[in-house]
């Protein structure tokens, strides 16, 4: 039985710090793994474009064995020609069914 207000959840404040401390810490281990895998994409990408190429076509084996994770995107559309762009922070991607990959580099608007 918790003692004092009616609508207390926690029985005192360690209780209450210690829940919210492992639930962070969950929370934490999800979006870390994630966050791990979305930035490895990012390098392959980089890796492959150089820090100045805009676009490139490569086929999809060469992705494949640098690891990359096509299934990790931070966002993504139909086009107007109803291919799927993928988009991993300032890189997209286009897969076509030759297994060919379009890549292009975001321009950030300055």
């Amino acid at each position: 039985m918790f003692t004092g207000r009616s609508d207390k959840k926690y029985c005192s404040l360690v209780c209450k710090n210690d829940y919210n401390f492992k639930l962070r810490k969950t929370t934490l281990q999800a979006v870390s793994l994630t966050d791990n895998i979305l930035h490895r994409n990012r390098s392959i990408l980089l890796e492959i474009m150089g820090k100045s190429t805009l676009s490139m076509k490569i086929r999809r084996e060469y992705l494949d064995a640098k690891k990359f994770n096509p299934q990790y995107v931070t966002q993504y559309h139909l086009n107007s020609q109803n291919k799927m762009v993928n988009y991993v922070y300032d890189f997209s991607w286009i897969l076509f069914s030759d297994q060919e990959i379009l890549i292009k580099r975001i321009r950030k608007l300055q």
